[in-house]
């Protein structure tokens, strides 16, 4: 009997998240998951994988959070379409990845909204997809701070209400 195993994998230290990583995500999924509850969309936590092929290699990523609406495409806990929104908690281990590689792809992949929230700073940066000469890029649309809270906004779900106070709520220190 002959096995094949996958071993495309990225080894990226994760000594264990921060308590405050963890509540992040969870405070998203509890606030967001409510209101998408009867329509075609979802939200998820980090416990989803998607598998892209780019460059003729498998690509697989399991973002903080995700709002995905082709909740269809998928096998086991593999989503192989693209997610609308994905959002990132920062973690010290993880944050250059979170900024580099991972945003790369997806904007290769063309999710329209991209947030990398810092629990350490309580900000969000929004970054928004569009198109220069059809290539899609990343745009800062706003970072989000206390000083400005109340802009806090899903911008590609503006029926979707979260605040700033929700996302960190239980982050004191």
């Amino acid at each position: 009997m002959e096995i094949n195993m996958d071993w495309n994998l990225k080894i990226t230290d994760m000594a264990g998240a921060y308590i405050e990583h963890s509540t992040v995500i969870t405070n998203f999924v509890a606030t967001v998951y409510p209101q998408l509850k009867d329509s075609v969309c979802r939200v998820y936590g980090d416990n989803v994988q998607y598998k892209w092929t780019v460059d003729n290699e498998e690509k697989k990523l399991i973002p903080d959070a995700t709002i995905n609406c082709r909740i269809h495409q998928r096998k086991g806990n593999s989503f192989f379409d693209t997610p609308r929104f994905v959002m990132e908690v920062l973690s010290p281990s993880t944050e250059k990845y979170d900024r580099t590689e991972k945003m790369e792809l997806y904007r290769q992949q063309e999710v329209e909204e991209y947030w990398i929230v810092d629990w350490r700073t309580k900000t969000v940066e929004i970054y928004e997809l569009d198109y220069e000469n059809d290539i899609p890029k990343y745009y800062l649309w706003k970072t989000i701070t206390e000083a400005n809270k109340d802009e806090l906004r899903i911008v590609h779900f503006p029926n979707i209400k979260i605040t700033f106070d929700e996302l960190f709520d239980g982050i004191d220190y």
